[in-house]
């Protein structure tokens, strides 16, 4: 970890190098995880890795250069300034750049970086694995996986004033734990490693590993589901990803076109982006340094706005609500620090009422089919139930389904009571599991 001072001065030195630009626009990013990896119950890797990595984009005129390197040095920072000036040149004009953002005041300061977490040793993660691998062996199961514990720190600033800096730890652990005809999975993050219950994770994946032994087979077709947060969180950040993006939103391509200020959900969903909200991965501006804010995205059942970056709030006449991603960005601005609304229902009770239906673990290998139509195929993997008069009965093989995203958010029938906190790379999600009526499986496996 660099630290403040060090990537302000980064920041300095490399602005102050491409001065003889327009514009410019400098970031630097590190990254220091420590991560316990196993598989097949035993610990095969245990390592540290540390890497900084500096970018660069420069403007003449309509001209656009950009420059990365992860040489942090004097000599690293000005060949890196000096390969985007000479991409620029040599660039055609971008008539759509709507120039650099400028600076809108002061973010506010988010506290997301725990010591506790900094601190945490390979030792102490390995312990905790290793209580994992000895439960598993005693129940004849194998355990794969892995814990991660590190640290981030983002630091951007532009010609226009513009000049950010954000730390944040992040401890993350997930396994499966197989048999040789079943699964089970578990995955929490948080900022804290000790809001990280290890042990519990650990029961759960040995309890679905155990419990969907020996499945049956179950025709394709419309199930009642209970979908837990691993699968709501996939549901929702493809959502996200499809339907809220505002350059995606000018040029037509998403159902908000059409059902922007309509119901799209039952009136108990309610989901949201906030880079301000603690729970998540908070960093109070986005990747160009503009200050975020909330942004509902469906609010009590109703389909609300885009999110935007510089550039697509100046072509569409809005306003900004920093959104952008990392530049060179083909993909326009997308909700990063999804939010989900708990309901009512404890999780263990979501299943009742439900005669014949399925409980899924999570989803995999997901992709859209239609994204206009939010429809998405994927499989169910690692805890996948039969449900019988409210109660998880036989594990079942799993399923391919084929479903309409907003289908499944008008069918929802309960919400559960808690949730649980995913961290990516670039932001999280934090969501609860669902009971929906009616989920289309298309396909069944082998296993």
């Amino acid at each position: 970890m660099l630290g403040q001072q060090q990537c302000e001065r980064i920041l300095k030195e490399v602005l102050e190098c491409a001065k003889t630009a327009d514009e410019a626009e400098v970031s630097i990013s590190t990254n220091e995880s420590g991560l316990t990896r196993f598989a097949e119950n035993y610990i095969h890797q245990n390592v540290v890795e540390r890497n900084a990595q500096a970018k660069v984009r420069v403007v003449l005129g309509k001209k656009l250069g950009f420059g990365s390197t992860n040489r942090v040095d004097a000599d690293g920072l000005r060949e890196m300034v000096e390969r985007a000036l000479q991409t620029a040149r040599l660039s055609e004009d971008n008539p759509d750049f709507a120039g650099l953002p400028e600076d809108r005041g002061p973010v506010p300061t988010i506290d997301v970086f725990r010591p506790s977490t900094e601190r945490f040793t390979p030792r102490r993660r390995a312990e905790a694995v290793s209580r994992l691998i000895e439960a598993c062996k005693a129940k004849g199961l194998r355990a794969s996986g892995a814990f991660e514990t590190g640290l981030r720190e983002y630091g951007i600033a532009n010609s226009k004033g513009i000049f950010r800096y954000q730390p944040a730890t992040v401890a993350d652990f997930n396994t499966v734990v197989m048999s040789d005809d079943s699964s089970g999975f578990a995955n929490a993050s948080a900022i804290d490693v000790y809001d990280l219950d290890v042990d519990a994770l650990a029961r759960e994946a040995i309890d679905k590993a155990e419990r969907s032994r020996h499945p049956i087979d179950l025709p394709s077709g419309e199930y009642p589901v209970v979908l837990e947060e691993y699968a709501v969180a996939n549901l929702v950040g493809f959502l996200a990803y499809l339907g809220f993006n505002g350059m995606a939103y000018r040029e037509g391509r998403t159902f908000l076109n059409e059902k922007r200020g309509q119901a799209v959900a039952v009136p108990g969903i309610s989901i949201w982006d906030d880079g301000l909200d603690p729970r998540g991965l908070a960093q109070p501006f986005d990747f160009e340094g503009v200050p975020k804010q909330r942004v509902d995205l469906v609010k009590g059942g109703m389909a609300c706005d885009p999110v935007f970056d510089h550039q697509t709030a100046r072509a569409a006449g809005v306003a900004n609500t920093g959104h952008a991603l990392p530049a060179p960005n083909s993909y326009g601005p997308i909700p990063l620090h999804l939010f989900m609304a708990p309901g009512s229902t404890p999780k263990a009770e979501l299943a009742n009422g439900i005669t014949r239906g399925i409980w899924v673990t999570r989803f995999h290998y997901v992709n859209p089919v239609q994204p206009r139509q939010t429809i998405l195929t994927g499989m169910t993997r690692d805890g996948t139930f039969l449900i019988e008069d409210g109660k998880l009965t036989r594990g079942i093989k799993n399923l391919r389904f084929t479903a309409s995203i907003l289908d499944a958010l008008q069918r929802v029938e309960a919400i559960g009571a808690s949730t649980r906190a995913f961290i990516s790379t670039y932001g999280s999600t934090v969501v609860p599991a669902l009971r929906i009526g009616s989920f289309s499986f298309s396909g069944a496996t082998t296993f």
